[in-house]
């Protein structure tokens, strides 16, 4: 771990984070679901399908930084359908970026760990990467179940004494961080505030580069995986040239969690 870096959680057992081994790059990367491997945000195209406005207050909510993603989750979860057919059905049409599968294959070839981190429903996304082709990854996410009468929600990875959001992204990367790796996120939106607060590089379209742009983290935008796919080669290339050229860990300070919010909370607090 760098000085001065944050301390990261042990990571949760069902998804270790790899060791780092001699030879490999050090660097990890973690990548958003909705709007990102998805290019439309599935959690919101299932709500507003089946809750329609009653969900738009909230999303307004969550956008503006009123209301933790956990809470948002839990409460419209209950609103769904109980039985999955229509909601699988809704989450199978959405499109996704035909890049992503070649972009992972290459990052494993180069023994660099590639992970999914959601901060939505969770369910649709081990389908969604099966039908695309992408390499078996890790998903960390919610798990939303159906029992036929009823929606419910669980947050196996969300943080043990922070209850603002429903997966904490911010753990992953403090995780792979500590392992001794560089962290680049990839990301789209909102969701991705806290993860790409702590990670060292990051990709960024759409909300996230506003957001990028107001709090002064340097990003680079990107199109589609490809655009990735081209950058990681040539980091690739470089750091075998000259270690130094691999972009360097950052320890960040806390701006999430118990550390500066105080354990238990539910909603984030309100933004300067």
């Amino acid at each position: 771990m760098l000085p001065g870096m944050p301390h990261a959680s042990a990571p949760i057992p069902s998804v270790p984070v790899p060791p780092l081994l001699p030879g490999q790059p050090p660097i990890a990367i973690l990548v958003d679901y909705d709007g990102t491997i998805a290019t439309t945000d599935v959690a919101d195209k299932i709500l507003y399908r089946f809750i329609g406005e009653k969900y738009r207050k909230d999303d307004d909510a969550y956008d503006a930084g009123l209301v933790g993603s956990r809470t948002l989750f839990e409460t419209q979860v209950q609103l769904l359908p109980g039985a999955p057919d229509e909601v699988v059905a809704l989450a199978e049409a959405q499109p996704h970026d035909p890049t992503f599968p070649a972009f992972v294959t290459r990052a494993l070839e180069l023994e660099i760990p590639v992970e999914v981190v959601s901060d939505g429903f969770g369910f649709y996304i081990g389908p969604a990467l099966d039908r695309l082709g992408v390499p078996n990854i890790p998903v960390v996410s919610a798990r939303t179940s159906f029992d036929g009468k009823h929606a419910s929600m669980e947050f196996p990875f969300g943080h043990p004494d922070c209850l603002v959001c429903g997966t904490c992204k911010r753990q992953r990367v403090l995780a792979h961080k500590a392992a001794g790796r560089t962290v680049v996120f990839i990301g789209d939106g909102e969701s991705d505030r806290y993860a790409a607060a702590y990670s060292d590089f990051i990709f960024a379209k759409r909300l996230l580069i506003t957001m990028c742009e107001k709090e002064g983290w340097p990003f680079t935008p990107w199109h589609d995986f490809d655009d990735v796919h081209r950058w990681l080669d040539g980091v690739i290339a470089a750091w075998r040239d000259d270690p130094a050229a691999l972009p360097t860990r950052k320890a960040r300070p806390f701006i999430c969690g118990p550390e500066i919010w105080g354990p238990g909370r539910t909603d984030p607090p309100p933004r300067g």
